[in-house]
């Protein structure tokens, strides 16, 4: 871990949503954010999938990263009984994916975990696990820094850049994928001002965009997610960048609920819109948005407010979590592995998945 904090504060921010200390796994709750920074101890993989499940951790790349770490935390259990090791292991791994569903990334992580752990004998599963997991979470980051370096350089000189939701360094390994790039126009010495969506219900714009930023000394103005029109026609946007829970082979993108909206109005009033996310958030075996699995919970969430119940009793609520926005409203896809524009198909197909189309 001590090499990942070296990799992230040359880059400029050291902000991790987890820590590996003493053969332990801890998640910053991003729940109590920006009120109390409080660390959850995970002793067990079942800790990790109720971190996940219970959103103390989201962001796909940072679920991908915490679900391999409940692989070592199951591998460790595992190693202990010796007997049918692997079998165990593939019952974990199915649980943990169900998690949450649309974040491909946490798939892709539980089965690199896996693909790791293959004809490894009993008392060598939990190092190989935690090697593994280790590699995970050093390439995220390292490919987020390039992630900022490509995408800060299409960003405006000067200007507002908005963005939907979290996808900074509390979304991912550190640094951040949407926020890695407004970090790295930012070091290319370009004035930026970032404009925040609070993102509802859960708020992760006001509570965890604005927190990080703040903490790296980056000026940040929060707006409810209803202005973002508002500001892009008066000329206050120039640019927007989201992150992605899932890209479908044709470019299509799953994020957070709202980024639809977003990308529709850049497209009316003449702004690039960009979304920034590493390879591991392809995913090769969904041909378009419609074969991406949209995730819903619970009511309470978007009919209580801290507990206080803000709409009538009797209402029913909609919850979806994500939305889709097609390729063709997508400026540019911004990777660890260059940045992607269109034909999406053609491109990612070569870029991502290393075949021709």
């Amino acid at each position: 871990m001590k090499e990942i904090l070296e990799i992230l504060k040359e880059a400029g921010s050291e902000i991790v949503p987890f820590r590996w200390e003493d053969d332990a796994f801890y998640l910053l709750d991003q729940r109590k954010l920006p009120w109390k920074e409080t660390w959850l101890l995970c002793k067990t993989w079942e800790d990790t999938f109720s971190g996940i499940k219970d959103m103390a951790v989201r962001g796909a790349p940072a679920i991908g990263i915490t679900a391999a770490f409940g692989m070592v935390l199951g591998a460790r259990e595992v190693e202990k009984k010796g007997e049918d090791a692997f079998s165990e292991l593939l019952s974990i791994a199915k649980s943990l994916k169900e998690a949450r569903p649309t974040a491909v990334n946490l798939k892709w992580a539980v089965d690199r975990v896996l693909g790791a752990l293959k004809g490894v004998f009993a008392e060598g599963l939990y190092e190989r696990a935690l090697k593994e997991a280790l590699s995970i979470w050093k390439e995220d980051c390292r490919a987020n820094i390039l992630m900022g370096r490509y995408g800060g350089k299409l960003l405006p000189q000067e200007g507002g850049v908005l963005t939907h939701c979290n996808a900074g360094a509390l979304a991912t390994g550190g640094y951040g994928t949407a926020l890695g790039v407004i970090r790295g126009g930012i070091s290319l010495g370009k004035k930026i001002k970032v404009f925040s969506d609070e993102t509802r219900p859960w708020l992760q714009g006001s509570r965890l965009t604005c927190w990080e930023l703040l903490r790296d000394g980056i000026s940040v103005t929060l707006n409810v997610d209803s202005a973002s029109g508002l500001l892009m026609k008066r000329g206050l946007i120039q640019a927007a960048v989201v992150g992605a829970d899932r890209i479908a082979s044709n470019g299509d993108v799953a994020n957070k609920i709202g980024t639809y909206n977003v990308a529709v109005l850049c497209k009316e009033n003449g702004i690039p819109f960009y979304v920034a996310a590493p390879s591991s958030t392809f995913d090769k075996d969904a041909s378009s948005g419609d074969e991406i699995p949209i995730e819903e919970r619970d009511e309470r969430e978007v009919l209580y407010f801290s507990e206080k119940n803000m709409a009538p009793q009797g209402v029913k609520a909609y919850n979806p979590v994500f939305d889709i926005t097609p390729s063709r409203l997508i400026t540019a896809i911004i990777t660890e592995k260059g940045v992607l524009e269109p034909p999406y198909e053609k491109a990612i197909s070569s870029k991502i998945f290393g075949t021709s189309h």
